[in-house]
């Protein structure tokens, strides 16, 4: 007999009751350390007061009014979201699924819109993550993702990840865009080089075409910058952002200039839940913490003193890791051992830690981590990797 809910997910036999910032509380009453985040969603950690508060406060004036009136908090994080980046505009959705689906609309109609309706292709990578929408698994093109659920969406030309010389081989007078994360978070923790990030921005200039890129794992001060594409010195045309910016709330958004969106007008996009006012009272929370410069301080200060003792526990370990990767607190410890195993033994070492592609294990802490709990967590490592070579 099937199950009550679903069984799409491959669960781990642990029950999380209560969390109390990088530390998750199981009902039988141990503490783990948490260096997931709910998968790079809890930037500021479990149950933080400034989101608590928000959240409450916002909770006992008003909930839901749908998008056919306004709505005041929306227009706050927008405000926020536009003084803090490249874009011009927002579009709230409750993912970044749901920014994937817009993202790819917008591409095509703003060419639609610009007398091109024959440039409808967008260019993506191997080894990508764009979510299981329909465009989402179209998208990323892996037969693990798409097997089963023709036909799909058409329009994707799937590429080599970091090939430059591929991407300029492939734009055509179909090409309406380039998407790309620029951080893979479930391909494995795979950063693009400043330098190919710049060679695609200078690609769709040339060509005419659009850079969307991808930062719903990768932003919201995960690599210590607010987005990702700040460390390369570019900007794209229109950005998908979700998982940090509602800290653990559903919260997504579509970001873009002015002409990248100039397409979208009334009654071509919609949502009933996006941008409702519990998610946006805690978005701005966020923003107010994640955007100010001496917190990115500190996330490439945490972000250094987490890389090198992650080194130290890779040289220690040498049968079970290969090498550390990633951007600030965004990291990966490329196995050698089986990653499941690796995170398995971190269960019994109670530290959690979360499986990509190309045999890693993600590293997506809090934000706020503090020195002392980086400590704890690399030593729970160790031991969860003395474990796996004693097995």
């Amino acid at each position: 007999m099937i199950a009550s809910v679903l069984p799409t997910y491959n669960r781990a036999p642990l029950t999380f009751v209560k969390g109390e910032g990088s530390w998750l509380i199981e009902a039988d009453g141990r503490r783990f350390l948490d260096l997931g985040s709910g998968i790079a969603v809890n930037a500021l950690g479990h149950a933080h007061p400034s989101l608590v508060d928000a959240l409450t406060s916002q909770a006992q004036s008003l909930w839901h009014v749908s998008n056919l009136y306004e709505i005041p908090q929306q227009q706050a994080l927008a405000d926020k979201l536009v003084a803090e980046t490249f874009a011009d505009t927002v579009f709230f959705t409750n993912s970044g699924t749901e920014a994937c689906e817009l993202a790819v609309k917008m591409a095509r109609k703003y060419h639609f819109e610009q007398g091109h309706p024959e440039k409808v292709e967008i260019i993506t990578f191997e080894g990508s993550f764009h979510g299981r929408s329909s465009a989402g698994i179209a998208a990323a093109g892996s037969e693990k993702m798409t097997k089963g659920f023709g036909p799909l969406l058409p329009g994707f030309v799937h590429l080599p990840w970091g090939d430059a010389e591929a991407v300029e081989a492939a734009i055509d007078e179909t090409t309406a865009a380039v998407l790309v994360e620029p951080v893979q978070g479930e391909g494995g923790i795979r950063p693009m080089p400043d330098q190919e990030l710049k060679d695609l921005r200078a690609l769709c200039d040339e060509h005419g075409i659009l850079l969307i890129l991808d930062e719903v794992q990768c932003g919201v001060g995960r690599t210590g910058k607010l987005f990702a594409h700040e460390w390369a010195g570019i900007t794209p045309d229109i950005m998908m952002v979700a998982k940090g910016i509602g800290g653990g709330f559903p919260l997504g958004a579509v970001l873009a200039t002015e002409t990248a969106a100039s397409g979208m007008t009334a009654g071509t996009h919609g949502s009933t839940y996006g941008g409702n006012p519990l998610g946006c009272a805690v978005g701005c929370a966020v923003m107010d913490h994640v955007a100010a410069p001496e917190f990115l301080a500190e996330v490439n200060r945490k972000a250094g003193l987490m890389r090198q003792k992650l080194e130290g526990l890779v040289a220690s370990h040498p049968e079970v890791f290969e090498e550390v990767r990633g951007s600030g607190l965004m990291l990966g410890l490329k196995c050698r051992a089986v990653n499941a195993d690796v995170v398995k033994a971190g269960y019994a070492a109670e530290v959690i830690t979360v499986p990509a592609a190309d045999n890693v294990i993600r590293l997506l802490p809090a934000l706020t981590i503090t020195d002392a709990d980086i400590e704890e967590a690399v030593s729970r490592l160790d031991a969860a990797a003395t474990a796996v070579e004693a097995a």
